[in-house]
Formats: C-alpha cells, sequence, structure tokens
C-alpha cells in the first residue's frame, strides 16, 4: 500500500468528537490543549460563525476535534444555536465532550441535558473544577454518571488537569468501547403524554425515527428551524404532524397558561436541580442564595419528614372542614329528590320502577356523589402541592427511606399520583427504566389511598369521630398505606424482586405560584373521571347490587304472612303511638326478611363467617363484593341496603344509621380493610397490562386481601380485648 492510500485507511478510520458549551466554561481551552498546532479556522457555510477543526492524538489514536460555537442551549434563537444543532444532526459526530463550568453547574449543564436529549454519545467534563473547590464544594463524579448516564470527568483547562482522561473517556464511547446511555427528562404528567403521542408518530416517519423524542420535542415547542427541517425531509407528513403538535401544545398551554417553552425550560432545571441535589456537597463554608435556603428548609434531613407531614394534614384538616356543610347539603338535596320521585306513587307502593330510582340509583349512586365535595377539595389541595414544585420535594425527602427498601425516590412519584387514582399512577411507573423497580412499585400502589376510597373515609369518619379527631384518623389511614406500601416494597425487594437498584434523578422544578386556573384544570380532570365513574361503572353496579337486593322475592305464604300481621295489628289494636310502633316494627321485619331472602342476604349471610374475625356482618361482606369493580360501589351498596330496610318516611342519612349499628372500632376496620384489600377491576387489567403477565395481577390482587385481612383481624381483636 502506498503512503497516500495508507493515509487515506487512517482518515477512513478516524472518528470524529465534538467539544459544545457555555460561552466562557473554557471549551476552547481544553481544544487547544489537545490539539495544539493541528487545527484550523474557517467559517461554517452560509454562516458567519467560526469553525475550528484540529487534530487530537492519544497514544497510536487519532481523533478529529470538532469546537461547536459556544451555545447556551440548542434552542435554535441565534446563529451559533442553529449551526451547532445543524452540526449535531448532519454530521453526527461519533462522541461530544459537554464542557460544564463546574462553578455554576446548573447553568451550565441546561445544554448538557438538550445534548442528551439530542440523543448524542455524551461525556461530560467538569471543567473549571479549582473554582469550584475553592467555592468549598465537590461533585461526586461517579453518582452523577450514574444518574445521566454519561461518563463524568474532572478538569482544569488552563492546567490540563484530566483533560487527556477526559478526551480518552470520548474516544472510548466514540468507539464504542463505553456506551453511554443517557437518562432522558421526564416532563410530567401534563407534558409527557402529549409528548410520547408525537414520538410514536415521528417513529413512523423513517427520516426523522433515530431522533424522534427530539423531533417530537421541537415540533410541540413550535421550533421554526425543525419545521423546516421536517417540512424538508418528510414533505408529504409535514403538514399533518404540525397541526397535531399544534393540538397538543394549545391544550398544555391552556392549562399552565404560559408559553410550552417555558413549560420545558423548567422541566429540564428541575431535572438538573435533582441532579445537583444528589450530587453536589459542602465541604467548607460558602454563600446560598434565598432561593437555595427555601430547599435547606424544606428538604432538611431532620425538618423535612415533619414539614411534609403537616402539610398533608393541614389539607386533611381543610378537607373536613371546608367539606362537611357541603357534604350536609348534598345529602339533604338527594334525601329530597328521593322522598319527591318516592311521592309519584301511592304510599307503601310496591312498584319495581319506584324501587330502582329510590332504592337503586337515586340511594346508591346519590350516596356516592355525595361526597364529591370531599374529593374536589382534596384534589384542588393536591393540584396547589404539585403546581408550586412541593411535590417533587415531598419525593425527594423520601428518597432515603426508599433507597433503604432498594427503591429511588422516584418511585414515591407514582405513589403521590396514587393519592388521585391508582391507574395513572401505575401507568406513571413507566418512568422507572429497572424492571424490577416498576414491578415492585406497580404491586404496592393499590396501598396508598385512592379517590375512590375517600367517599368511604367520608362516609365513616364524620359518623364515628368528633370534629377535632376527624382530619387525624384521615391523616393515619394515609400514613398507614404509605407505612405499609414501603414495609411491603422491602419485601418484594428482599425475595420475589431481588436485586440492585438503579439509581435516578429526583427532579425539583422551580417553587411558583400555581394559577387559579391550572389548579382548577387539575382538579377538575381528576373529579370529572370519579364522576364518569359515577355516571357509568357506578350506575350499572348499583342496578345490579338493586336487581340482587330485590330477587328473589318472599315467597307468597310469608308475603300472606305479614300482611295478615297487619291486618290484626290494624284491626286489634287503636290509634295512638303504641299501634304506630308495632307497624313499624313489623315493616323492619318485613324488609328485613325479603333482603334475607334476595341473593344479596344470602350472599352476604354466606360469606359473613369469613368476616367475623373482622367485626363485618352482612352487610358489611356483601358491600365489599362490590367495591370490586369500583370502592366507591362500597358506599352505594350500603345505601341500597339501609334504603331498601327503611321503615319510615323521614330523612335519616346514612350515617346516622350506621352510627347506630356499628361501632368506632368497626368503623376503623371497616377502612382499613378497604384501605388494604383487593383492588378496583380496572387497577388489575392495567397491571396485567403494564406488568405483562398474570401472575403480578393474581399476586397483588389475593396478596393485598390475604394482607388485609390479617392486619385488620389483628387491629380488631386486639382493640376489642383492650376495650373490654
Amino acid at each position: 500500500m502506498t503512503k497516500n492510500g495508507h493515509e487515506a485507511a487512517l482518515a477512513e478510520k478516524r472518528r470524529t468528537i465534538a467539544l459544545a458549551g457555555n460561552p466562557n466554561s473554557g471549551k476552547t481551552t481544553l481544544y487547544n490543549v489537545m490539539t495544539g498546532t493541528r487545527q484550523h479556522v474557517g467559517n461554517y457555510p452560509g454562516v458567519t460563525v467560526e469553525r475550528k477543526e484540529g487534530e487530537a492524538r492519544l497514544g497510536d489514536r487519532t481523533f478529529s476535534l470538532l469546537d461547536l460555537p459556544g451555545t447556551y442551549s440548542l434552542s435554535a434563537r441565534s446563529e451559533e444555536e442553529i449551526v451547532a444543532r445543524n452540526v449535531l444532526i448532519e454530521e453526527q459526530p461519533d462522541a461530544v465532550v459537554a464542557v460544564v463550568d463546574a462553578s455554576n453547574l446548573e447553568r451550565n449543564l441546561y445544554l448538557a441535558v438538550q445534548l442528551a436529549e439530542l440523543g448524542v454519545p455524551l461525556v461530560m467534563a467538569l471543567n473549571m473544577w479549582d473554582m469550584l473547590e475553592a467555592k468549598g464544594l465537590t461533585v461526586d463524579r461517579e453518582r452523577m454518571s450514574l444518574l445521566t448516564g454519561a461518563p463524568v470527568t474532572a478538569t482544569v483547562g488552563n492546567t490540563g488537569r484530566g483533560v487527556r482522561e477526559a478526551f480518552a473517556l470520548a474516544a472510548d464511547v466514540a468507539e464504542g468501547r463505553r456506551p453511554a446511555t443517557l437518562r432522558q427528562v421526564d416532563y410530567g404528567n401534563e407534558i409527557e403524554p402529549h409528548l410520547q403521542q408525537l414520538q410514536k408518530r415521528i417513529e413512523t416517519m423513517p427520516a426523522l425515527r433515530r431522533r424522534a423524542r427530539w423531533f417530537a420535542l421541537k415540533t410541540l415547542e413550535g421550533d421554526p428551524e425543525t419545521h423546516r427541517r421536517i417540512e424538508k425531509l418528510c414533505p408529504e407528513t409535514a403538514a399533518a404532524l404540525f397541526a397535531d403538535a399544534e393540538g397538543h401544545r394549545k391544550h398544555i398551554e391552556q392549562v399552565y397558561q404560559e408559553p410550552i417553552a417555558a413549560q420545558l425550560a423548567d422541566r429540564r432545571y428541575g431535572f438538573i436541580a435533582g441532579i445537583c441535589a444528589e450530587t453536589v456537597s459542602q465541604t467548607g463554608i460558602a454563600r446560598i442564595s434565598r432561593s437555595e435556603q427555601v430547599d435547606r428548609i424544606v428538604l432538611n434531613r431532620w425538618l423535612g419528614l415533619p414539614i411534609f407531614a403537616a402539610l398533608m394534614y393541614a389539607v386533611f384538616h381543610m378537607t373536613f372542614t371546608l367539606a362537611e356543610p357541603l357534604m350536609q347539603g348534598m345529602e339533604a338535596l338527594f334525601s329530597l329528590l328521593g322522598d319527591r320521585v318516592g311521592a309519584l306513587w301511592a304510599p307503601g307502593s310496591d312498584s319495581l320502577l319506584r324501587s330502582l330510582l329510590v332504592d337503586g340509583v337515586i340511594a346508591g349512586v346519590g350516596g356516592v356523589l355525595v361526597f364529591l365535595p370531599t374529593i374536589l377539595l382534596l384534589f384542588l389541595a393536591i393540584a396547589m402541592l404539585e403546581d408550586s414544585g412541593y411535590m417533587a420535594r415531598a419525593a425527594f425527602i423520601m428518597d432515603r427511606f426508599m433507597h433503604a427498601i432498594g427503591l429511588h425516590g422516584k418511585s414515591f412519584i407514582p405513589m403521590l399520583l396514587g393519592f388521585g387514582c391508582t391507574v395513572p399512577a401505575i401507568m406513571g411507573t413507566r418512568t422507572l427504566e429497572s424492571r424490577r423497580d416498576r414491578l415492585t412499585t406497580i404491586l404496592v400502589l393499590p396501598l396508598m389511598s385512592c379517590g375512590a376510597r375517600l367517599p368511604i373515609y367520608a362516609l365513616f369518619i364524620p359518623a364515628f369521630f368528633p370534629e377535632r379527631w376527624q382530619a387525624s384518623v384521615l391523616w393515619g389511614l394515609y400514613v398507614t398505606g404509605i407505612v405499609l406500601a414501603v414495609l411491603g416494597a422491602k419485601l418484594l425487594r428482599s425475595t420475589a424482586l431481588k436485586g440492585e437498584s438503579v439509581p435516578f434523578v429526583m427532579e425539583l422544578p422551580p417553587y411558583r405560584l400555581p394559577t387559579l386556573r391550572s389548579m382548577l384544570i387539575h382538579m377538575w380532570e381528576r373529579a370529572g373521571y370519579f364522576l364518569r365513574k359515577a355516571g357509568t361503572l357506578i350506575l350499572s353496579v348499583s342496578v345490579i347490587l338493586w336487581a340482587l337486593s330485590t330477587w328473589p322475592r318472599l315467597p307468597e305464604t310469608a308475603e300472606t304472612a305479614f300482611a295478615n300481621e297487619r291486618a290484626r295489628i290494624e284491626a286489634e289494636t287503636p290509634d295512638g303511638p303504641e299501634r304506630e310502633a308495632l307497624l313499624q316494627e313489623l315493616e323492619y321485619m318485613t324488609a328485613q326478611a325479603a333482603l334475607d331472602y334476595s341473593a344479596v342476604g344470602r350472599i352476604g349471610r354466606a360469606i359473613t363467617p369469613a368476616f367475623r374475625p373482622l367485626g363485618f356482618d352482612w352487610r358489611v361482606s356483601t358491600a365489599l363484593i362490590g367495591a370490586f369493580a369500583a370502592k366507591e360501589v362500597f358506599v352505594a351498596q350500603l345505601g341500597i341496603v339501609y334504603s331498601m330496610g327503611e321503615t319510615d318516611e323521614e330523612s335519616v342519612t346514612l350515617r346516622d344509621r350506621l352510627k347506630n349499628d356499628y361501632s368506632a372500632l368497626q368503623a376503623l376496620a371497616i377502612m382499613l380493610f378497604c384501605l388494604i384489600s383487593m383492588p378496583c377491576i380496572a387497577t388489575v387489567a392495567v397491571t396485567r397490562r403494564e406488568a405483562g403477565a398474570w401472575k403480578w395481577a393474581a399476586l397483588q390482587l389475593f396478596g393485598l386481601t390475604i394482607l388485609a385481612w390479617i392486619v385488620t383481624a389483628l387491629f380488631y381483636q386486639i382493640g376489642s380485648r383492650l376495650l373490654g
């Protein structure tokens, strides 16, 4: 082979490494250290931005080194940003070294995060390391590497310290010796679903498939440079894609009342704040900003958890205090509605239609809708905490506890979502890259008190506990669910799902004042799901339960016997209080006999022995069967049973009737069992889909039910003995 041929072969094998970084980050210094005099300068075609290229040698390896224009981001707002993006997309260097000013991490990491979103093979060089040390700070580079997925090294450009080591890492990445699996920013429950829909659509477009998430982000943002590129590469499908993105963008901006670009930037800075919180530590004395002082208190090792607990207690206290008069108004409204509908028939009418409407629909669905004010207020409070940025801090506070059970604090975010509904919370575990972490979180998520359980709590707590104890009882139930979820996760990670946990970045978005519009939208989206269930699933199940409570009817001989007894009382007893009392007692006996003879009564009596150690009677046992369809149906079933057993025309609330039949200990046992026991059918279905096998859904269903029986039985039996 001739000399020229040999050089040509070497040139074909030569890899390209690009340097990217903020202005004044020391990027050019590192470039000069590596290239020396082996560089040339020119302009990029069509623009005046300077282009620097050179040759870097590492032992027997030679690389082309490209110094990209200094830029703060890849948002295409300046010529430098456009050039940097175009080079990365079109020339596709084999590796990129993100030069980060270590003394100003949060601002400089923004570009590194965007480079990761672009999907380039990335190495992060924390330059000016000496200045970071002078501030009394240090960075756990190994942990930062685990959190970001990119190799991280320290450099001091003006002395050459660590520079060659940084480019050796980049060379390994360029040659595929060290893969860099970059972690992406999670843009949250409002933005991420829209982003993923766009990403799936772009993945069907071959010219854009390789960087689908990047193009989805830029299209959602409405970036004009990206629009021009897509129109050039995909002229036939570009218009439809842009229209789709416009719809997603309008929805998100309507919710947050600010441009989508600002939302994306906030999430990126939240991601960066999480990285810094977990990797940067103080080794000396340094001044902190006022904004950091807030997190020093909120995220304090000793104060963080009490602050979180106090905030949640305040939320529950506010929920009950403000909701009680509204609930009383709703109860009066549905009671009046039942009386008006019932009055359309003659007194004592045996019409099945009357029974269906009054005892089935109004008593069942209405008995659930009574608790809508409580649900609205709780969701409003949670939306306020989420939109303010505090909920992310709550997950960070729980991080060290989650690490103790083999999970990361990020697993607590789906658990927080579980306070609203378990189904989207399970879907939210998709952000967890480790399958073990995902399965563990999915299996314990039903232990978080979802909004469907709130009607049960709102039914029993005001009936059995004075106002000063109501928030404490509700707070205790939520804390019990969290503690059991943590213990359950520890058990799973120590047995069936044993293995090392994968580190994740805890995203800490900036604090902000939530807008009323945003909070109302988030509140209504969650409450709307509750109302849709009330109008569909709960209505259907209520009608089914009413039918089971109505048929089979009492035998004709029994009905004749009750009718004869009524005639005897009316004939032999003079008008007065004694006669009315006897007739009411007879009506009660008739109603109870009809319920006992019905399918519901028979099922309830059959399964009651299994629930007797828990302090449950046949009414509660039967209502638990309906709760498998939806937790709210438990309240609907009790409403149907008590409505059908009603012996007078006076309006007596369901809570008053429960108070006459059960003790406070039984009420706590019922709520505890409903907290822990079998998840609803929708949760089982989504667990099967997300976990990929029925065995996990079965483990969740039967495991939690068995756990609920054991815990509730112990609680009731011990409580009964202590109370005498």
